[in-house]
């Protein structure tokens, strides 16, 4: 392995705890339809990479997810009902973050909407006393702001390009196979972290801590 130089980490599921089986569950008290059917209905139109990349705004998502399931809820308990997958910051995956800083170019890549990104901020500094992310990297990508979304190659490219990264220097982690697999088609060593499995442990595997 050529010298690790770069750390490109996934947000959810990385370095937040992500639970999507509590928004399904939520949704299902306010829906008259079964959530999971339209959960897959909507994976397959363009609503969640639309909203992912910024290009409909959140109350437009909203409005779109209350007429597919038929729900009589407010826009306020649906927002409620999408924010429940979000969970918490453990504090070892930031002082690990806080702990290779010093050594490794860090960056924060996330497929996630201005809906979470609000929420999962208020999440952390309730709990963390931080305001947002940026303390932890060099630079933080959220591809709501990007107009991008992974596993597309051209959002790994930009992210190359922009920081002057080599990509045979850079490591990527994430919990998603196809966002893995966008991210090898740039060069970049990506790799899968497996649920049940703790960033740090997969760092230590890669010699890189």
């Amino acid at each position: 392995m050529s010298k690790i130089k770069n750390i490109i980490f996934d947000l959810g599921g990385v370095i937040i705890n992500l639970d999507t089986t509590k928004t399904i569950s939520e949704f299902n008290k306010l829906s008259k339809l079964p959530f999971e059917a339209i959960y897959t209905q909507l994976q397959q139109s363009t609503i969640f990479d639309l909203f992912d990349k910024g290009l409909i705004s959140e109350n437009d998502f909203i409005k779109e997810l209350k007429m597919l399931t038929q729900s009589t809820a407010s826009e306020s308990e649906l927002k409620q009902a999408w924010n429940a997958m979000l969970l918490d910051f453990p504090s070892n995956r930031l002082n690990l973050l806080t702990k290779l800083k010093p050594h490794f170019r860090l960056f924060l890549l996330s497929n996630t909407n201005e809906t979470h990104v609000t929420e999962f901020e208020n999440t952390l500094f309730e709990t963390q006393q931080y305001k947002n992310l940026e303390p932890f990297f060099e630079k933080v990508y959220y591809s709501c702001r990007m107009k991008m979304r992974k596993p597309d190659v051209e959002i790994f490219d930009f992210v190359l390009a922009e920081n002057g990264l080599n990509a045979s220097e850079t490591v990527f982690i994430d919990d998603t196979p196809h966002h893995v697999q966008g991210a090898l088609k740039t060069g970049i060593k990506a790799y899968l972290l497996p649920k049940e499995k703790e960033v740090e442990s997969l760092l230590n595997e890669l010699n890189l801590i």
